[in-house]
């Protein structure tokens, strides 16, 4: 009886575990263990809140890095990120503080903190503008704005050459939002011209920003965070001003990237001050560098109103994955999960996974997710009534309490990050490398 191929195989080469399975195949690397750092994993990444807007008419600074005691622990602060396993994080340096006029900084503070992250290893992601400006530059009104700004940026990337990774203005939509429409923060304003104002200089501002981020590191990588918002209205008719509303979460983005404009919307920049130039301008192209749109997305993020007018969380009708194919369909642009938590800290640990369901989910759809981020690793003060008064409430959404005690939803992160730490930011991603190590197959999700 005459011998089948594989006989011959296993005479010459054995019975499986063949020379070479170790570089890859059915005995490669699937995923798991501790991020290494390497250019090609997925970027697990926690934050640590930062905002510091004005209230009270511009009579009260809310820093949630002094509120939180981080300029004092900084050290410790920094230490936990790399205790979770981390190797990315979400950092801002406060603009208010270091920029004390044109030309003139204070980096003591910014100097150590930027040296302790390079000690330890770590990827910042630097949060350039975070819900507010110095005293110096009054607030989002502020035509001059986009100017100072940027000579800001530009000086932050001249002194720390080593950072790459850039967000120039956190939340370009929710600044100008709540200072100038809503009337919470810096301008208080509750005035459409106001708000279209706003979003004009502070989409400017992170535009020439990004430009002189780019003069300085070409390589630049932009990760644009923006909250994914909706509100669902339960009227058999549709209202104008809800329909306007659901629309108006794209504009930071349609004028950022240079993305044509809704026509409804387009008419109502144009009846609130927006220039027939000015539109030209921002469209006239995306900024430099390579551009990463993040989602920022937590279950208060989407409401329903009822026919009474009456307001209830809508928590995970459309979801992350819903949503984001909403802006992936829209841009095109890599996605970056850039922030969530839950304020029920009993309710945290399964929040965490079905956010990262919904990034695993996606990503087999096609999406290109390059990572995650739970906001942040210490708990917050006040935002359950977004910051409008220094009453100091803990929100209990860290990973780790402001006493630095790790937390539930912390221990789940770990877990998470030791299973998925090495998965590459899109399939086969290690193809692209170019380093010494033998190849490895990474899971595809």
């Amino acid at each position: 009886m005459p011998q089948n191929f594989l006989s011959h195989i296993k005479a010459s080469f054995g019975d499986g575990h063949y020379a070479g399975d170790e570089f890859g195949g059915a005995a490669g690397h699937d995923g798991r263990g501790l991020p290494t750092g390497s250019p090609s994993n997925f970027m697990f990444a926690t934050g640590i809140e930062c905002s510091y807007p004005t209230i009270d008419h511009g009579r009260t600074r809310r820093d949630q890095l002094a509120e939180s005691y981080h300029y004092e622990r900084y050290q410790e602060d920094l230490g936990l990120v790399r205790e979770l396993g981390l190797k990315v994080l979400r950092y801002n340096l406060p603009y208010y503080k270091i920029h004390q006029g044109p030309g003139r900084y204070d980096w003591e503070f910014a100097d150590l903190a930027m040296a302790e992250i390079q000690r330890l290893g770590l990827t910042p992601i630097l949060d350039l503008m975070h819900f507010g400006v110095p005293d110096w530059v009054g607030n989002f009104q502020n035509p001059e704005l986009p100017v100072h700004f940027a000579e800001y940026c530009g000086a932050v990337a001249r002194r720390y050459p080593w950072v790459r990774f850039y967000t120039p203005v956190n939340e370009i939509y929710v600044t100008a939002r709540a200072s100038a429409k809503d009337g919470i923060w810096n301008e208080q304003l509750k005035d459409d011209r106001a708000f279209i104002t706003a979003m004009k200089h502070i989409t400017a501002a992170s535009i020439m920003g990004n430009q002189q981020i780019a003069k300085y590191r070409p390589d630049c990588v932009i990760v644009q965070s923006e909250s994914a918002e909706y509100i669902h209205e339960m009227r058999a008719v549709q209202s104008p001003d809800i329909r306007l509303t659901n629309k108006l979460r794209f504009l930071s983005l349609d004028l950022l990237y240079a993305h044509t404009i809704d026509a409804e919307v387009l008419l109502y920049c144009l009846d609130n001050g927006m220039t027939r130039e000015e539109l030209q301008w921002f469209m006239a192209g995306e900024p430099p560098g390579y551009q990463i749109m993040g989602n920022d997305y937590y279950g208060r993020n989407e409401r329903i109103i009822k026919p009474d007018g009456n307001w209830c969380s809508a928590e995970d009708v459309l979801g992350w994955y819903t949503m984001t194919k909403q802006y992936y369909e829209r841009y095109r642009k890599p996605v970056f999960h850039t922030e969530t938590n839950s304020f029920n800290a009993k309710e945290a640990e399964c929040w965490l996974w079905k956010q990262w369901v919904n990034v695993t989910r996606i990503r087999q759809d096609g999406v290109p997710v390059v990572g995650f981020t739970w906001y942040s690793l210490l708990d917050q003060l006040d935002w359950d009534i977004s910051l409008a008064e220094k009453r100091l409430a803990v929100n209990p959404c860290g990973l780790y309490d402001l006493d630095r005690k790790i937390r539930p939803v912390g221990e789940s992160y770990k877990m998470m990050i030791r299973e998925f730490g090495q998965i590459t930011m899109v399939p086969h991603g290690e193809l692209f490398e170019i380093s010494p190590r033998p190849a490895s197959l990474k899971v595809d999700i």
